[in-house]
């Protein structure tokens, strides 16, 4: 067992920084990785012009309250000061458009990965490249920049993420992690870098506009877990740290997505495992064995951060909607006068909807706050659908919620294990769907018809998955690899706790499900109609 304050002391902690759409936190680690301390800071995108945003103030302040925040929680556990640190890692919620001229200077605002605008540009190049090429990837969101005549794109020097911004701003090093470069462009396992023959394939499309650049000029260079990324400038210190005590000279490691954060904090970027991350919005993440038979719109092909190739299913939606009617039961409980716990409110509702319909009782909700590329939904309206002759009750209104929450996410993984036979050793579930014990493990299950593990320790979230990385850098003999190295060192063979899906539960879904399915024309009619 290591002694914190002398860790942190001797300047042998490990910082993990990661940027979440509602939340950027920060994670100390020891050298047994396990986490010591913590600091965090709530922000919100904004609606601006029609595009979800955040302020490059917004982003430099964020990133300083929450260092301040840890370094608070730091001298209030340890009294001592944070001087230095053995590594640091960076990641943030990948995709998205950041697009710099040769000054540095940001040409656009940031365009976030929950902007929808981009469906001409990721259809044509998803047939150009026959390749699914998401609505959030960055290359769409360039793409449509042209398509929309945009000023700015002639003068792009550099385009990145947010991860890839601030580690840029902090190392002077224009790099990003092979995973979250998985989300700006398709990278080629055998070559573990861009695809060569996409890029040439674009700049041949671009061509006759005549800009200065060719695509690999303004993209950011690929690396690999456990690769030298850079080290903090002594510039870069003083941005993070705005009281002066950190010093310069930390090795960074390669800036990550959340995507390939969340495969490391739930020990799943080894081959036939995977993981399921439900939240604001979810997603789950197969590392597989070989690529797909064919593209799908609904499946992205990603990287984990060691080059593996990783079927993600994406979902803009998933608890924002099941938390505003748990709201509800809040304001009915202060209206009659008692006590609010919502750790109980929450507790006794999910339980509760166990009790439920396997099907929900015929009740279907839709949780789409924002548009749902999944099921075709440009944008999102909360919807509760119901006929007189359903089985109306709090149990089966909870468990339709719940269901809600992971039903896009089914319709893209029933791809994987019904047609193109994946085959899955461990799924791990994270996130805040699974605060409530054995309940959004027991819907998920069901819902994938798959056992379902959940970890202590992925509850820390991201931010230890970025620290896990920076840690694998300075810990990197180069004869481990990454799955190795988190098998060995920090999970020591902990797979969790683990739920099987009852048959019956399995079969409720499913008849959820297809009802689901034959209502989303009701959801389509309520975006068309409620403006």
């Amino acid at each position: 067992m290591n002694n914190p304050k002398e860790t942190i002391e001797a300047g042998r902690a490990v910082l993990g920084i990661e940027f979440g759409s509602t939340r950027i936190k920060a994670v100390l680690v020891d050298e047994d990785n396990r986490p010591i301390a913590q600091g965090s800071h709530e922000w919100e995108n904004q609606l601006v012009n029609g595009l979800w945003t955040y302020t490059l103030e917004s982003i430099w302040f964020g990133l300083q309250d929450c260092y301040r925040d840890l370094r608070a929680n730091v001298r209030e556990l340890y009294d001592v000061e944070i001087e230095t640190l053995a590594a640091i890692g960076v990641s943030a919620m990948m995709h998205g458009y950041m697009p710099f001229d040769s000054k540095g200077e940001m040409l656009a605002p940031f365009r976030t990965w929950r902007n929808t605008n981009t469906g001409r540009a990721a259809a044509e190049l998803s047939e150009l490249f026959v390749y699914n090429i998401p609505l959030r990837w960055s290359i769409s969101h360039l793409y449509q920049a042209i398509l929309d005549g945009e000023e700015h794109v002639k003068d792009i020097d550099f385009l990145t993420t947010l991860a890839g911004y601030i580690h840029w701003q902090l190392t002077g090093e224009k790099v990003l992690g092979i995973g979250d470069a998985s989300g700006m462009l398709p990278i080629d396992p055998a070559t573990e870098n861009y695809s060569e023959a996409m890029i040439g394939k674009f700049d041949d499309l671009v061509a006759p506009r005549g800009f200065s650049w060719k695509l690999s000029d303004i993209l950011p260079k690929v690396l690999l877990a456990g690769e030298k990324a850079g080290t903090l400038t002594d510039e870069g210190a003083g941005r993070l740290d705005i009281s002066g005590h950190l010093k310069g000279g930390i090795p960074m490691c390669p800036p990550e997505g959340d995507a390939g954060t969340g495969m490391v904090a739930t020990n799943a970027v080894k081959q036939r495992t995977g993981n399921v991350s439900a939240g604001t919005s979810s997603f789950s993440m197969i590392v597989l064995e070989k690529e797909l038979s064919k593209p799908y719109e609904m499946i992205d092909m990603v990287t984990t951060p060691d080059g593996s190739l990783v079927a993600m299913v994406h979902c803009n939606n998933c608890t924002s909607d099941l938390n505003a009617w748990v709201g509800l039961f809040r304001e009915y409980t202060e209206l009659l006068g008692l006590p609010v716990d919502m750790n109980e409110i929450y507790g006794k509702l999910y339980n509760n909807a166990l009790a439920g319909d396997p099907d929900c009782g015929g009740l279907v909700s839709f949780n789409y706050f924002s548009g749902e590329p999944v099921t075709g939904l440009a944008e999102g309206r909360p919807l509760f659908v119901r006929s007189v002759g359903d089985r109306f009750n709090l149990a089966n209104l909870m468990r339709a919620h719940l269901h809600a929450s992971v039903a896009v996410l089914k319709i893209g993984n029933d791809i994987l294990f019904n047609e193109e036979k994946v085959k899955v050793d461990r799924i791990t579930g994270h996130g805040g769907l699974f605060k409530t014990k054995g309940v959004g493990q027991t819907i998920l299950a069901a819902a994938i018809n798959s056992p379902i593990s959940v970890m202590e320790t992925a509850g820390e979230g991201g931010a230890w998955g970025m620290a896990l990385l920076a840690s694998f850098l300075v810990n990197n003999s180069g004869e481990r690899t990454l799955a190795d190295y988190l098998e060995t060192e920090v999970f020591a063979g902990d797979a969790g706790v683990k739920i099987t899906p009852s048959a019956e539960d399995v079969e409720g879904f499913n008849r959820y499900i297809k009802n689901y399915i034959e209502c989303l024309p009701i959801e389509k009619a309520a975006v068309e109609f409620k403006k």
